[in-house]
């Protein structure tokens, strides 16, 4: 069901949508969202990731582990790298996985 006439739900024009947004509707698009606690606390369910929220993985493979640190969002793919959270490349250099904000909620803000 539509909510807003104006708004196409062609599945074309929301990838293009989503593909081509500037880069402060990404900050939005790239919302997580909020612990029990906070949404109390805030009355939201989710904000905008920033660097130095605390996050923790709640999906996928890395889910489970202890709250960490946000040290880089990356608006233009869409991710976020959190601390400790990385794979070895084929040479055996360590970089880290990027994990979308709607796979973490997050902890302390």
């Amino acid at each position: 069901m539509k909510f807003n006439k104006l708004v196409s739900s062609s599945r074309r024009k929301n990838r293009k949508r989503l593909f081509s947004a500037p880069s402060h509707i990404r900050r939005k698009i790239m919302s997580s969202p909020l612990s029990k606690e906070l949404r109390q606390k805030h009355n939201v369910r989710s904000m905008p990731v920033r660097k130095d929220d605390e996050v923790m993985i709640v999906r996928g493979h890395h889910k489970g582990q202890q709250a960490a640190k946000v040290i880089q969002v990356y608006r233009k793919k869409y991710v976020i790298h959190i601390e400790r959270i990385t794979r070895e490349k084929a040479n055996g250099a360590p970089v880290h996985v990027g994990i979308h904000p709607s796979k973490v909620s997050n902890e302390l803000s």
